[in-house]
């Protein structure tokens, strides 16, 4: 997916966006740069001989196209020069570049460079460190140990507010692009690290169509594997070095749990779908999360295939879920209470709007007019600042006028009902942004909650479901005098009280007794028979 020129011109007609990017084959062969994929798509004004000036940095790559003609772009940044000869030769060359698309159609633009302006990948790895020690208990004693200062070492790991910061940066993208319709450049060293994560957050949040199971994978695909995120790096699979590992995507798994938590009716698959594509992550048999580039895999694969000595590999993808699981799980991965957006007929479609009643009704922020260009002096100049090494302090990064537009988008699409088939943001104040229990908690006995948690009022709303179809279909058959077939529920969600709150991932058990006091405090008192007699009891789910 996403390896040849026909599926990024398919994603451009999808969006949208074919009337001012191309899709290009000027790496076909990877003759250009290594880095980037064999097809990827530019501005339609852009020679190609300009994408291999630099091997394809300072070149704006097309991610994705909203309805209003906005579209999300990313740049690899131009490496840092001390030679001023050198700085003009780059100067020049970026002023080209804007001279190509500083005329209409395209509207004005805004540079977000994440190097400068975000995070950095050691607070990111720092943050997850301290964050998964909190999982790593061998014993029931070191759990109620630890549980009387759960929340401060949750806050010092920083984790959740990585994961705020993310949701927010998405949101004045989003921003942008829905209320103030200007293009967004997003700047990175390479582009494949918080390019890939803000773009793709920016996509689930806008386009329906990535909320489904189809359209994830895609996304996925598009944005991490074509776009050349380092997974065997960052996921360390060689163990050659700590440094590099990082788990931006596994952050960005994280950023999309808090949206499907937050608006479960909104998306195709569930938070189980999530967790088992994480832990795919770290099993190295998937040729999807392996490679750094879809070059390294071509050069290993192929040079596998031309070795007359070897066996041919034959590794996976890990969107093939049959490989891992049987028909009857795989039913967990769908969410029985998504529903596809109707489709119209075609006299409601005469008078239906480009853009859908929620965000029509969204103050849109006043914005500074632009003479019918793309990119503007001011920020063309800030760009070129920013790509040259030339970073402007960070004090400066956020006006007041800024926060006040974010905070009056952001308010107003929270004051109205949530529309599942368009725009979705989540909620980002303190309690809102939360530990995904599921994945982390799953091997923790101590933190089940027996018949209750997310699957039991899951479990519970399948039922009521259920119920209403049935009683659907016997208005049906006094209708239509014929006998419908019964839909099938599913099996592994009908008795909610055989259900753990971090299942199907945990063993059923009962639940473990809590001591009154910390088992350092109580121990000193020498209470230990009084405050915890009963140990934990292990049982039998048989056929569930």
């Amino acid at each position: 997916m996403f390896d040849t020129l026909e599926d990024w011109c398919w994603e451009l007609e999808r969006t949208k966006g074919s009337m001012k990017y191309k899709a290009v084959s000027v790496n076909e062969g990877y003759r250009v740069c290594e880095r980037l994929p064999a097809h990827f798509v530019v501005p339609a004004p852009l020679p190609e001989e300009s994408v291999s000036r630099f091997q394809g940095h300072g070149i704006p790559i097309w991610c994705w196209s909203y309805h209003n003609g906005c579209a999300l772009l990313k740049m690899s940044a131009l490496p840092r020069e001390q030679d001023d000869g050198i700085l003009q030769t780059h100067k020049n060359f970026l002023d080209g570049i804007y001279r190509v698309i500083h005329r209409p159609p395209y509207e004005i633009v805004k540079t977000e460079d994440l190097s400068s302006n975000f995070l950095s990948l050691p607070d990111i790895q720092t943050a997850y460190s301290k964050f998964k020690q909190l999982f790593l208990i061998d014993n029931s004693t070191e759990f109620w140990d630890t549980d009387i200062k759960w929340f401060s070492l949750l806050e010092s790991s920083s984790w959740l507010d990585i994961i705020r910061r993310c949701l927010k940066k998405a949101i004045e993208v989003i921003e942008c692009l829905d209320a103030q319709n200007t293009n967004v450049l997003l700047v990175e060293e390479n582009a494949s690290d918080l390019c890939c994560l803000v773009s793709s957050l920016v996509q689930v949040m806008m386009d329906p169509h990535c909320r489904t199971r189809a359209g994830f994978q895609s996304l996925v695909q598009k944005e991490w594997v074509a776009g050349g995120h380092c997974f065997l790096d960052r996921c360390n699979h060689l163990r050659q070095s700590d440094k590099e590992e990082v788990p931006v995507f596994l952050l960005f798994l994280d950023c999309v749990w808090q949206l499907v938590h937050q608006h479960p009716p909104a998306f195709e698959f569930t938070e189980t779908y999530l967790t088992v594509l994480s832990d795919s992550l770290y099993i190295p048999i998937f040729t999807t999360f392996f490679f750094n580039s879809p070059h390294q895999k071509e050069m290993n694969l192929g040079r596998e295939a031309q070795d007359a000595h070897s066996t041919p590999l034959h590794l996976l993808t890990v969107w093939d879920w049959s490989v891992q699981f049987e028909p009857r799980a795989q039913t967990l991965l769908q969410n029985p209470l998504y529903v596809e957006k109707p489709k119209l007929d075609k006299g409601q479609r005469k008078g239906t709007h480009l853009k859908h009643q929620r965000q029509l009704s969204l103050p849109l922020t006043q914005s500074k007019s632009s003479p019918k260009r793309g990119f503007f002096r001011e920020e063309t100049d800030h760009l070129i600042k920013n790509l040259l090494g030339k970073r402007i302090s960070k004090l400066i990064n956020y006006s007041d006028e800024l926060q006040d537009s974010f905070r009056e988008f952001y308010d107003s699409w929270h004051s109205k009902p949530a529309d599942y088939h368009g725009l979705l943001l989540p909620h980002i104040e303190g309690p809102e942004v939360r530990v995904w229990a599921q994945r982390y908690l799953r091997w923790i006995p101590e933190a089940q909650i027996l018949g209750g948690g997310a699957v039991a009022m899951t479990s519970r709303l399948v039922g009521m479901m259920e119920e209403v179809r049935s009683l659907q279909e016997k208005i049906n058959e006094r209708h239509h005098h014929q006998r419908a077939l019964p839909a099938e529920a599913p099996s592994l969600l009908r008795s909610s009280a055989r259900l753990s709150s971090l299942f199907p991932f945990a063993l059923l058990q009962r639940r473990p007794s809590k001591p009154v006091l910390p088992t350092s405090g109580w121990k000193a008192l020498g209470d230990e028979e009084d405050l915890a007699r009963r140990e934990d009891e292990f049982v039998d789910l048989g056929e569930v």
